[in-house]
């Protein structure tokens, strides 16, 4: 699997080199970690190719199985990113710098898949939620009527020790 996405750095002549992977299950399957299971994405990456470094940029559309904040429901939420990457031979291997990375001269492809699935990531909504409209695409009603049922109200009755001190502090 990890064959499949890779780009060839050695033989490249200068300019730009057009890439295409397609993105399903089987490579978050790879990610054990991952919150998301399911997705169908196509990403592009532009390799631009000068005399001392490489540019990449990435292009992903698709969308994820992920699961809804509000009522732990599953559904697809829509991806689109568009990022950068500079890639530079040193003589070791460096990625430190989330934009820059450094690969010893030697090397001869560019393993992109841990880049695709951080990218990827990273262009998920902070707060995953059903999107409202139709019915499908709805939060679970039942689920939402579970945690209404469990939220803690405003307590109603007062206190009298409190209500004396709150007429001390009003009165100051």
């Amino acid at each position: 699997m990890s064959g499949l996405f890779t780009i060839p750095l050695s033989g490249l002549k200068e300019g730009q080199h057009l890439y295409d992977f397609e993105i399903g299950d089987d490579f978050f399957e790879e990610f054990e970690e991952s919150e998301i299971k399911e997705g169908n994405l196509s990403a592009s990456i532009v390799l631009d190719k000068r005399s001392s470094h490489f540019d990449l940029i990435f292009k992903i559309n698709g969308r994820v199985k992920v699961s809804c904040d509000r009522c732990l429901g599953m559904f697809f939420q829509p991806v689109e990113s568009e990022n950068k990457l500079l890639v530079k031979f040193g003589k070791e291997w460096d990625d430190s710098d989330p934009d820059l990375i450094t690969i010893p001269a030697d090397e001869n492809e560019l393993d992109v898949k841990q880049y695709l699935y951080e990218f990827i990531q990273l262009a998920l909504p902070i707060q995953k939620v059903h999107r409202g409209g139709s019915k499908e695409n709805e939060c679970d009603s039942e689920m939402i009527k579970k945690l209404r049922e469990h939220i803690v109200g405003e307590e109603k009755e007062s206190d009298p020790r409190w209500d004396e001190l709150k007429k001390l502090i009003n009165n100051n």
